[in-house]
């Protein structure tokens, strides 16, 4: 569980102003640094760098995102974009090429990214409250419909079956 006193902190103006230039940049330059062993925000959410491809340019794009794993090995990430007015790229380019790669602790995965319907979204709403405590207030200050994507693996690890995200319908 996230501390209050962060959750606070993570919703003042000053650092909602200040974090989506400067988090992200220091997050990559970091797990760059360390070969993907170490990201700076994971010390206080689950992060993952999410690498998509521009739907436009088509060159590689690394985006670190707060992030749920669940048992059956699928991410949840939200596209809060720190509660802006607009949807962050990265969930552009998810739905213009829905195949990614994760990246964490110095793993990758391939996966195919897959947003959640609305139904689906109340559904996992524990998920994303786990992702990002402070949903609640992002999707407030942003006006908008957030989107939320539901990241698979394509291969399953050896003795187990492959992950699924959930449907409409699944009770997961």
């Amino acid at each position: 569980m996230t501390h209050p006193l962060f959750v606070r902190l993570a919703t003042s103006r000053v650092v909602l102003r200040i974090a989506p230039h400067m988090l992200p940049r220091c997050d990559l330059f970091i797990h760059r640094l360390t070969r993907g062993r170490l990201l700076p925000s994971r010390l206080v959410l689950d992060t993952i760098v999410l690498g998509t491809t521009g739907h436009r340019s088509g060159t590689p794009r690394a985006t670190p995102l707060a992030t749920h794993r669940a048992a059956d090995g699928t991410w949840l990430v939200v596209g809060s974009n720190f509660g802006r007015s607009h949807h962050p790229a990265w969930s552009t380019n998810l739905l213009h090429r829905p195949h990614a790669t994760v990246t964490t602790r110095g793993r990758s995965w391939q996966v195919t990214a897959r947003q959640l319907t609305v139904h689906e979204r109340e559904q996992q709403r524990n998920r994303i409250l786990l992702a990002i405590p402070f949903y609640d207030t992002y999707a407030a200050r942003a006006g908008r419909d957030i989107r939320v994507f539901c990241l698979t693996p394509i291969t399953a690890r050896p003795g187990r079956r492959a992950a699924t995200c959930p449907q409409d319908g699944d009770r997961r």
